[in-house]
């Protein structure tokens, strides 16, 4: 079973902020989420045991064991497989589990298409990431200013955060890429509900396709963050921002060319790198 199956069940219901905190954990951990209990689903979420089975009675099930079989459907017959190895080999694990999962969701091309699409359109790009996103933000937006003109990064909150969100729309954007990952900042949501308020299209990038993000955004691409460790590990949203910028390149080729082929003049003539 992969963490798209499990989201699948909760496409199309009107689910309760808690009830969306209990999808995203079966979400986190769908390898293993059909042999728990309602109580330890209720642990891991966070939340109290009938909140567990309302949210199964939510998706049309009798209660918690209704909805457990239905996960058990999604995984086979078979029981989650053991993880080798101590604490940290097994999160490193989880990571590669993780890559090979968004491989598979990237298999049909067209939401990643389209994201490309939008973003490549939109002069300027705001980016925004807030708190542990931040790096992200600017990892994406040194190698996209590469290839676009004008890439804002949005790294800060505060009241400037709208001013600039403002002055990028005012500006011509469209479009704002937004890395949004646990434990989603209040001021980002807060930030998208605003792009879209001045009549920009929001593309995200979070960590479940039941992220609050969803709310908020007009296209969402998911890709899971490893929660084993005492920090998060984002190797899969990392991945994913480089294939949005792919994505942002196939879209308009020729225009990524022509700047790929001015910046490497530039650097050459300054003489910016050692080889």
């Amino acid at each position: 079973m992969n963490d798209n199956g499990v989201a699948g069940l909760f496409q199309g219901v009107r689910l309760t902020p808690t009830q969306r905190r209990i999808a995203h954990s079966l979400v986190q951990h769908a390898a293993s989420a059909a042999y728990l209990s309602a109580a330890e689903v209720a642990d891991l979420a966070r939340v109290s045991q009938p909140s567990v089975t309302r949210f199964a009675m939510a998706l049309g099930y009798e209660g918690y064991p209704g909805l457990r079989q239905r996960l058990r459907e999604l995984l086979g017959n078979g029981a989650p497989a053991r993880a080798e190895g101590d604490e940290l080999q097994r999160a490193l694990r989880a990571e590669a589990d993780h890559l090979n999962r968004l491989a598979d969701q990237l298999a049909d091309r067209a939401a990643l298409a389209e994201a490309g699409a939008r973003l490549a359109g939109s002069r300027p790009l705001p980016v925004l990431g807030l708190r542990a996103a931040a790096p992200l933000a600017g990892y994406f937006a040194y190698f996209a200013a590469k290839v676009l003109p004008d890439v804002r990064v949005l790294d800060t909150g505060g009241s400037l955060l709208t001013d600039r969100l403002e002055q990028a729309r005012a500006a011509g954007a469209t479009t704002l890429l937004a890395i949004v990952l646990p434990r989603y900042p209040r001021e980002a949501l807060d930030a998208l509900r605003e792009a879209q308020s001045a009549g920009m299209s929001v593309v995200a990038v979070t960590d479940s396709p039941v992220s609050p993000v969803v709310e908020y955004a007009d296209l969402v691409l998911p890709a899971a963050v490893g929660s084993q460790l005492v920090f998060d590990l984002h190797t899969a949203p990392m991945a994913l921002c480089m294939a949005v910028l792919q994505a942002i390149c196939d879209a308009a080729p020729d225009e990524a060319q022509r700047r790929l082929e001015q910046f490497e003049q530039s650097v050459s003539r300054r003489q910016v790198f050692t080889n």
